[in-house]
């Protein structure tokens, strides 16, 4: 049986008392044989929890090896409930099921001795190293909706925009890509506080609403003075102090299942990053967040694919399902991104979060994952930096990026605004990583796999 965390400290987790479960979490404290397991990499054992309900004790039948990753593991479930037991959970006869390597190579030799270093027993980053890791590279938002450029008031009703270009030169992001919202009309947010689809739209509703948000964009590059990226040396040549716009798309329910208005969007608007699906299950493919009717990528969805390969656009596939990711993979022959999101060793079934193998498909083909920075996953920016770490020991620091989704976010951030982007460089300089590598996750990375698609 399969245990999540979630499950713990509740009737869930005391009815398999007994039984053989698998679980998912990372090590701690402890030896190859006796050690503690925990849902997500701390520093050290220091900094292990109080709370008995959050931390498994675990007994190795054979001796299982410490890992800067999530390990799966399986085992005999123990509830422990007598006076003085330190732990109310525990492990017997466990073993690992990931294969020896399966993981690839840790993010540095430095922190061999865990996953993370413990920020009480090593030097703090000043904010003039932040800056300077900044001030090395184009730091790039690979999706946002910063100065309220989408939301059905604000385009239906021209209202007017917010300063962006201001926090953005503050705190030293070189570039955003502002993404339109196309299929708006036709989704809300229901009982459940999730975004799902209502309603289908009429024919030529989500092209024309489509070209009103473009418009708007558009408006906000001219009124706050973004230079407009078209081109890979753009991209390339942009750094701190300035401000610049690539405009992008979340969702390509404008197309309305016509992969030929690729082009007409690339030459109108200058579209440079196309997510091929958001909050409804378009002509192109399936959503995490609903249930599958197409089994992942559509015939037309690789058509669009192959058109912004040929063109020069990024492929985003944010949003798709694992199977859509699976498909396009097969059919890119330019890296993928996957703009904002977060890695979960158990995702739900209609979970935005992605698994370890399906950001291991995005790495695979050169291309880069946009961690995202909601309160509902991370508490405060150095808990997004060990995010990143954990992303990065997974899949490699050079496949790592920043997508906050901001002003599109349902719950609020932690990284609300650009001028705080030299505090998330800070924490990632905290937890282990160099400059050189900081400036790969905060745009480096992304520009690389901008330059590849418009090649």
């Amino acid at each position: 049986m399969q245990l999540r965390w979630s499950d713990l400290g509740t009737s869930s987790a005391n009815a398999v008392d007994g039984r053989e479960v698998v679980l998912a979490g990372w090590v701690a404290a402890g030896d190859t044989g006796h050690f503690l397991l925990m849902p997500e990499a701390i520093c050290c054992g220091g900094c292990v929890p109080r709370d008995p309900s959050q931390v498994v004790e675990v007994f190795a039948a054979a001796p299982i090896t410490r890992q800067q990753q999530a390990l799966r593991l399986a085992g005999r479930w123990r509830v422990q409930t007598a006076d003085g037991a330190i732990w109310r959970y525990q492990l017997h006869d466990a073993r690992t099921l990931d294969p020896p390597g399966r993981w690839g190579i840790g993010r540095r030799g430095v922190l061999t001795g865990g996953a993370l270093f413990c920020a009480a027993g090593t030097a703090q980053a000043s904010e003039d190293d932040a800056r300077r890791a900044i001030a090395a590279t184009t730091a790039v938002d690979i999706h946002s909706h910063g100065g309220a450029i989408s939301g059905m008031r604000w385009v239906k009703t021209d209202a007017p925009l917010r300063e962006v270009a201001g926090p953005m030169r503050a705190g030293g992001m070189a570039a955003v890509c502002f993404a339109i919202v196309s299929d708006s009309p036709c989704h809300r947010i229901d009982a459940d506080h999730h975004i799902h689809p209502y309603r289908d739209p009429d024919p030529g509703e989500l092209y024309a609403y489509g070209q009103r948000n473009f418009a708007r964009v558009h408006r906000l590059v001219r009124e706050q003075g973004l230079a407009l990226i078209t081109n890979a040396a753009a991209l390339r040549a942009a750094r701190a102090g300035t401000a610049s716009a690539i405009v992008a798309a979340e969702g390509a329910d404008f197309l309305e299942g016509r992969p030929e208005r690729v082009d007409e969007a690339y030459e109108k608007w200058q579209l440079r990053h196309l997510q091929l699906t958001h909050y409804r299950v378009n002509e192109l493919g399936d959503i995490q967040t609903e249930v599958p009717v197409h089994g992942g990528l559509t015939d037309i969805g690789a058509a669009v694919i192959r058109r912004c390969n040929a063109r020069g656009l990024v492929v985003d596939v944010a949003h798709g399902t694992y199977d859509l990711v699976k498909r396009a993979a097969s059919v890119t022959t330019k890296p993928l991104a996957l703009s904002h999101t977060s890695l979960s060793t158990n995702p739900g079934p209609r979970s935005r979060t992605i698994s370890a193998e399906h950001a291991q498909v995005i790495a695979g083909t050169g291309g880069v994952i946009g961690v995202w920075p909601p309160t509902s996953v991370y508490r405060d920016l150095d808990a997004m930096a060990r995010g990143m770490a954990r992303l990065a020991d997974l899949v490699g620091v050079d496949h790592v990026g920043l997508g906050t989704d901001m002003m599109g976010l349902t719950t609020t951030s932690v990284l609300p605004e650009y001028s705080y982007l030299p505090g998330l460089a800070t924490a990632l300089l905290d937890v282990g990583f160099n400059q050189q590598d900081v400036g790969k996750i905060l745009g480096g990375n992304y520009v690389r796999v901008f330059a590849a698609s418009l090649a």
